[in-house]
C-alpha cells in the first residue's frame, strides 16, 4: 500500500472513530482480539486469553494490579497462621449476576470443582487445590486453607488459577473437602459445554457472559450486582481476528474501538492518524522446548537413529546459534527483551546478572561435531501462527538459524486451536511455548515446564520436553516450600543456574504487548497481557 494510500485511509479511519464516539453508541465497546478464547469455562484450560475471559465474567480471591501487585478481590485479607495454614477473610455483600450472595461455601466449591470435574479441567488449576489437605469454612467469610506442606506462593497463585464460581449451579448436600467423594455434590459437574452456552456462566465479576461463540464473538453485559466500581461500558463485543492487517483495518474503518497486537511498523502512522496505542513490556516469556526425555522423538532424523536433542551440546549448539537482537529488530520490531534466562532480570529468583547468550555460530557447530553431528541432523520446528505476537515468523527466523549450522529444518505451523492439543499429547519435537511469570517469581515456569513432572504434586504439568534433573529438583523442591524470603530467592538463583547450564528450553524474549485505540479512549496496559474492557475508558477532555 502506497503511504499517500494509508494516509487517506488513516484520515477516514478518523472520521469514522470520531462518529463512533456518539453519545448514542458511548456505551458499547468493540474490542479486536489477536488470538480467542478456546472456552467461556473458568477452569478448562490455562490460557492468557481464556483468563483474561473468565476475569470479565468472574472474580478471584486475590486480583492483581496492571503491575503484578497482589491486591484483595473477594477476598479482602490474607495470611499465613502457620506453615501449612492460610487464612482468607472474604468480601461482605457480594452478590451473583443472578442476585445470590457470595460466601465460603463457594470458594470450597471451586476448589472441589477444580480437583473432581470429570476431566473437563486443566492440570494447570490444580497447582494449589492439590497441596490441599483441608479447607474449613467456620463461617460465611472467612476460608481457612491447609496444605500438604509450606507454601510461600498462595496468594499469588490464588491469584493466577482460581476463578470462583457459584455453588447453586449443581445440586448437593452439605459441601465438605472430600474431593474424592465428590465433596457433597449429588448432581452431575458442569461441563464446559454447561458455561460456554451461558447455562453456568454466573459470576460475581463486572460482566454477565451474553454470548459465546467460538470463531465469531463474544459478547458481555453489565453486571449491575457488581460490588466493585461499575465498568463504563454497557455492552463489550470481543470479535477474533488473529491477522495483524484486518485488525488495523478495522479499527482505521471504526468497526473496532481497541485492537491488540498492531504491527510495529504500523504504529508511527496510527499515531500520525490521531489514533492511540500503549507498548507495555510483559513477563511472557517466548521459547522452544527440545524433546529430551525420548530416545526416538518423531520429528527428528539423525544417520545414528539417536534422537540429538538429549545431548547437552546439541541444547547449547542450538542455544547460541540463534541472533535475539536481530530477531528483535527485525521480526519483533524493537518490541521485545532478548532472553537470557527465564524470566525479566531483576524478578526474584531471576540471576542478577545473567550472562549474554552470545551468538556464536561457529561454536554451534563445533559442539555439533563435538556431539557426533558434524553434518547436522533433521528437525521438524512445531509451533503456532496465531497466538504469540510474530509466532511464525519466530519460528521461520529460529529454522534459518538452525539451517546455518548444518541442522536441515522443517516448519510445521498452525493455529493453536489445534496445536496446544497435539502439543499436550507430546506429537512434536521441538515446540513453541509462551509462559508469563504470573507469580512474579521463577518458580511458576518452573514448576511446570523444567520440574520433573510428578502430577500428584502438580510438577512439571507442562514438561512435554520429558526434562529430568536430579541436582535442579533438589533445589527447586526446597525453594518452593521455602517461606524465608531470602532463603528462598538464593534457592531459585540456584535453580535457575542449573537450568541455564542443561538447556531445557531455548528462551528467545519477552514479549511486549500493544494496544492501539480510538482516539477519545484511553487503555491501561498490563504485564500479564490481559485484553480487558474494564481497563479501556474515556479519555478526559483537553
Amino acid at each position: 500500500m502506497k503511504p499517500h494510500t494509508r494516509m487517506t485511509l488513516l484520515a477516514v479511519g478518523v472520521s469514522l472513530a470520531a462518529a463512533l464516539g456518539s453519545a448514542a453508541q458511548a456505551q458499547s465497546l468493540t474490542i479486536a482480539l489477536s488470538s480467542e478464547p478456546t472456552s467461556a469455562d473458568p477452569h478448562y484450560h490455562k490460557q492468557t486469553q481464556n483468563d483474561a475471559l473468565a476475569a470479565h465474567v468472574y472474580d478471584s480471591l486475590i486480583n492483581r494490579s496492571p503491575d503484578m501487585t497482589l491486591i484483595p478481590g473477594l477476598a479482602t485479607s490474607w495470611e499465613n497462621v502457620d506453615d501449612l495454614t492460610w487464612k482468607l477473610t472474604l468480601r461482605e455483600g457480594v452478590k451473583y449476576s443472578n442476585g445470590e450472595p457470595f460466601t465460603s461455601q463457594d470458594v470450597l466449591f471451586s476448589i472441589c470443582r477444580t480437583l473432581n470435574n470429570e476431566g473437563n479441567v486443566s492440570q494447570s488449576y490444580m497447582t494449589v487445590t492439590k497441596l490441599l489437605t483441608d479447607v474449613q469454612t467456620p463461617d460465611d467469610h472467612t476460608v481457612i486453607l491447609k496444605t500438604t506442606e509450606p507454601f510461600p506462593l498462595m496468594p499469588a497463585e490464588l491469584a493466577r488459577q482460581l476463578p470462583i464460581i457459584w455453588n447453586g449451579i449443581v445440586e448437593h448436600g452439605p459441601l465438605t473437602f472430600a474431593p474424592k467423594e465428590g465433596c457433597g455434590v449429588t448432581g452431575p459437574w458442569p461441563t464446559v459445554v454447561d458455561f460456554n452456552n451461558g447455562k453456568f456462566a454466573i459470576g460475581t465479576g463486572p460482566y454477565k457472559l451474553k454470548s459465546y461463540v467460538k470463531g465469531t464473538g463474544i459478547q458481555l453485559e453489565r453486571n449491575e450486582n457488581y460490588w466493585g466500581d461499575k465498568p463504563e461500558w454497557e455492552t463489550v463485543k470481543f470479535v477474533p481476528v488473529p491477522s495483524a492487517g484486518p485488525r488495523l483495518t478495522g479499527l482505521l474503518s471504526g468497526d473496532f474501538d481497541v485492537i491488540e497486537n498492531p504491527a510495529a511498523r504500523d504504529l508511527p502512522r496510527l499515531k500520525q492518524g490521531g489514533f492511540e496505542y500503549i507498548a507495555t513490556p510483559s513477563t511472557r516469556l517466548i521459547f522452544f522446548q527440545p524433546d529430551i526425555g525420548r530416545d526416538s522423538s518423531p520429528f527428528v532424523k539423525a544417520s545414528d537413529g539417536k534422537n540429538p536433542l538429549q545431548d547437552l551440546r546439541v541444547r547449547k549448539a542450538i542455544n547460541m546459534a540463534i541472533d535475539r537482537n536481530v530477531i528483535k529488530d527485525r521480526i519483533m520490531d524493537g518490541l521485545s527483551t532478548p532472553a537470557n534466562q527465564y524470566m525479566p532480570d531483576g524478578m526474584f529468583g531471576a540471576l542478577p546478572n545473567a550472562p549474554e547468550i552470545k551468538y556464536d555460530p561457529q561454536e554451534a557447530k563445533k559442539l555439533l561435531a563435538e556431539a557426533g553431528y558434524p553434518d547436522g541432523f533433521e528437525l521438524t520446528l512445531s509451533s503456532t501462527n496465531n497466538r504469540y505476537v510474530n509466532d511464525g515468523q519466530v519460528t521461520q527466523a529460529v529454522a534459518q538459524y538452525l539451517s546455518r549450522i548444518g541442522i536441515k529444518t522443517n516448519i510445521d505451523a498452525m493455529t493453536g486451536s489445534i496445536y496446544f492439543p497435539k502439543r499436550a499429547k507430546r506429537e512434536f519435537s521441538f515446540a513453541m511455548g509462551g509462559w508469563p511469570a504470573e507469580t512474579g517469581e521463577a518458580s511458576a515456569l518452573f514448576q511446570l515446564w523444567v520440574a520433573s513432572t510428578d502430577s500428584a504434586k502438580s510438577l512439571g504439568t507442562s514438561n512435554y520436553g520429558g526434562f529430568s534433573n536430579a541436582d535442579f529438583d533438589k533445589v527447586y523442591h526446597e525453594a518452593i516450600v521455602t517461606v524465608d524470603p531470602e532463603k528462598r530467592k538464593n534457592l531459585l538463583q540456584q535453580a535457575t543456574q542449573i537450568a541455564l547450564d542443561n538447556v531445557p528450553l531455548i528462551p528467545l524474549h519477552f514479549e511486549s504487548s500493544v494496544w492501539a485505540y480510538r482516539n477519545g479512549l484511553s487503555y491501561e496496559g498490563r504485564r500479564d497481557q490481559y485484553t480487558l474492557a474494564m481497563s479501556v475508558h474515556q479519555a478526559a477532555k483537553k
